[in-house]
């Protein structure tokens, strides 16, 4: 049987072999409103189980509430820089705003962190967190063309993708008695991580328009989550980090 998922999914010699109308019906593009709604159902799975895997997982032991906070500044500055990088390349002045409201709110959460860590007596003024280099998600977010692409992989997914990490970190910093940043993260940063990404999927419902907008939206998506995982796992077998923080 053939469905919609397995024409997304196959090459375009699939659709060439095809030719009812029953079957150039399924072909045809989603509304905005469906094709939003089916991302977020399937970027949910790959969200599932990147959550799964950082609440079963435990930290080593050597492994410091400072220690993620130092993660999260360098996630923060990424994220910081990712927004203004794509700002003056987009053309539309609602994707502009949104990026600049984006960016404000990352740099903000930045001097948070920054603050918190010089309460754990970590001084952070003179650290450089990209000193180490780029992630490899960031490097790839910044070669990413088209405001539809960069939409979907960075407001819709990626602070998805931060609200899921920001919830298991909290509870981490509970479990270690650390309230303090645990209500930091909870009331402060998680409501901005939330609004970005309800932001990505007002912008999508009118970027993806169309078979093109919608399959460039669906595969910048998948790229984030799957760059997302294997990270994870790197810094798990690696270092023993699996509560580390989003952006």
């Amino acid at each position: 049987m053939v469905t919609r998922s397995t024409l997304h999914s196959s090459d375009a010699q699939v659709l060439r072999r095809l030719g009812s109308s029953s079957y150039a019906a399924l072909a045809m593009p989603l509304s905005p409103e469906s094709f939003v709604a089916e991302l977020d159902a399937q970027n949910q799975i790959a969200l599932e189980r990147i959550a799964i895997a950082a609440a079963v997982g435990e930290p080593s032991k050597a492994v410091t509430i400072a220690q993620l906070l130092l993660l999260a500044l360098k996630n923060e500055l990424e994220a910081t820089e990712c927004a203004a990088a794509w700002l003056p390349s987009t053309p539309e002045v609602s994707v502009k705003l949104a990026l600049a409201r984006q960016a404000g709110d990352e740099a903000k959460h930045y001097t948070m962190i920054q603050a918190r860590l010089l309460e754990l007596d970590i001084d952070t003024k003179t650290l450089d967190p990209l000193a180490t280099g780029r992630s490899p998600l960031l490097t790839w977010l910044l070669t990413l063309e088209g405001t539809v692409a960069r939409v979907a992989a960075g407001q819709f997914t990626r602070e998805a993708l931060a609200v899921v990490r920001n919830a298991e970190f909290a509870r981490f910093c509970r479990a270690m008695n650390d309230e303090t940043t645990a209500r930091m993260y909870e009331e402060i940063i998680q409501p901005d991580e939330r609004h970005h990404h309800h932001l990505g999927r007002k912008l999508l419902l009118e970027l993806a328009v169309g078979d093109e907008a919608q399959g460039a939206a669906r595969a910048a998506s998948a790229k984030v989550l799957s760059l997302a995982e294997e990270l994870q796992e790197i810094a798990r077998l690696r270092s023993g980090i699996t509560k580390a923080p989003g952006c």
